[in-house]
């Protein structure tokens, strides 16, 4: 598995590989509760759900979605917790 090349180094990671909706959500939502505003979370997912479900979280729970590559699975994308 190879890691795309974001601007900025993830604080936390999280793999939800093998997980279908809606576990990697809940999961990713746990995660993003424990860490502390400011850092960034690293999740690595192969549900094609979450190229929808990840960027419509971070819009509706007020969460930046600093970078995403979703070119290929397993999809990468890079939260902050904002609040």
């Amino acid at each position: 598995m190879s890691n795309p090349s974001f601007d900025f180094e993830a604080d936390h990671q999280l793999s939800v590989l093998g997980l279908r909706c809606p576990e990697p959500l809940m999961l990713m939502r746990k995660k993003m509760r424990e860490i502390k505003v400011g850092e960034l979370l690293l999740l690595i997912t192969d549900d094609p759900a979450t190229a929808r479900d990840i960027p419509d979280y971070c819009q509706h729970m007020n969460q930046t979605l600093v970078q995403a590559d979703m070119s290929q699975l397993p999809y990468h994308f890079l939260l902050k917790k904002d609040q």
